[in-house]
């Protein structure tokens, strides 16, 4: 039921986001969601990075546009930038993956962010991505806001942090993924619990990276 009620909150948005008068997520263009110069900057240039072993492949690099279009869309419930969005994340698990078939894994949303928002971004632009989601991963417990933590802090923030959901018995391939990955801490924790749960997880995905920090390992995509 929980699950019906933010699909028909989804579409509710998505159809009062037609009615409403809009600017451009990415330049404030009046009576357009995104322009056409906007949405070429959407274009996906996967990069990676890796932390702690896991590989984390983003669409798009955190600033400019991109930037302006997933603040909008979390932030002012412009849901149907998820559509605009959608490419960079596909292009990121494809890489993750090596173009094989995999589940997307989305990295859960906090019970307030979800109260908030009333959607889960990276469930909603992995579906519009077209990929296939499981939602394998809940929250165990309460976090505190990640904003302003240091990698450090991150890492304790999320540990044991969530739980997997009963597993059907056939094995399953993975990305685990969610819009923006700054240190990487809590892409890190998922991929770990799910491991352990017997998930072979083969990398990460995210729409978005803000710039490296500290030596994360920085490699340009061969391939899309």
């Amino acid at each position: 039921m929980p699950a019906l009620l933010a699909d028909v909150r989804t579409a509710l948005a998505d159809a009062l986001a037609l009615l409403l008068p809009v600017d451009c997520a990415g330049c404030d263009e009046p009576d357009t969601v995104l322009c056409e110069l906007c949405r070429d900057r959407l274009r996906p240039s996967p990069q990676s990075r890796v932390v702690d072993g896991v590989t984390i492949w983003s669409g798009l690099a955190f600033d400019g546009v991109p930037a302006r279009a997933i603040r909008a869309l979390k932030e002012e419930g412009r849901t149907g930038l998820a559509r605009e969005l959608g490419p960079a994340l596909a292009a990121a698990v494809r890489a993750a993956s090596a173009g094989a078939p995999v589940v997307a894994v989305p990295v859960p949303t906090s019970r307030a962010a979800f109260r908030r928002r009333g959607f889960r971004a990276p469930d909603l632009i992995a579906a519009r991505a077209g990929l296939r989601v499981a939602r394998l991963l809940v929250p165990a417990r309460r976090t505190a806001d990640q904003r302003g933590l240091d990698r450090d802090g991150r890492r304790r923030n999320v540990e044991g942090a969530y739980r997997v959901r009963s597993l059907s018995a056939q094995p399953l391939r993975a990305v685990v993924v969610d819009d923006v990955v700054t240190t990487g801490a809590t892409l890190v924790e998922a991929v770990q619990v799910l491991r352990r749960a017997g998930v072979d997880v083969v990398g990460c995905a995210t729409v978005a990276a803000t710039p490296k920090r500290g030596s994360h390992r920085i490699i340009m995509a061969t391939h899309t």
